[in-house]
């Protein structure tokens, strides 16, 4: 599932640490957690579509291991970005 130009912009904006960041780990991170959350609602009504599942799959990994590295490099933003984002129950 594709992000709609709009929402991209929108979550890209609300994440950046500076006006032209696209790339760090908070934007991307915060990308996949949107890409990961539509494609939730998806399997609700598409059970079988195991082909996206298996896409949902390496969505996780990809945030995982950004996450991970956030947390090495700066924990308090890491912190700050689970709060925000509601990633841990």
């Amino acid at each position: 599932m594709v992000l709609e130009s709009k929402k991209k912009a929108s979550v890209i904006a609300e994440n950046a640490l500076h006006n032209k960041d696209t790339g760090s780990a908070n934007v991307q991170i915060a990308l996949l957690t949107e890409r990961i959350n539509g494609l939730t609602e998806h399997f609700k009504s598409n059970k079988k579509d195991n082909h996206s599942r298996y896409g949902l799959l390496k969505l996780v990994n990809q945030r995982r291991k950004l996450l991970d590295y956030l947390k090495r490099e700066d924990e308090q933003e890491y912190a700050k970005l689970i709060t925000k984002l509601n990633l841990r129950k």
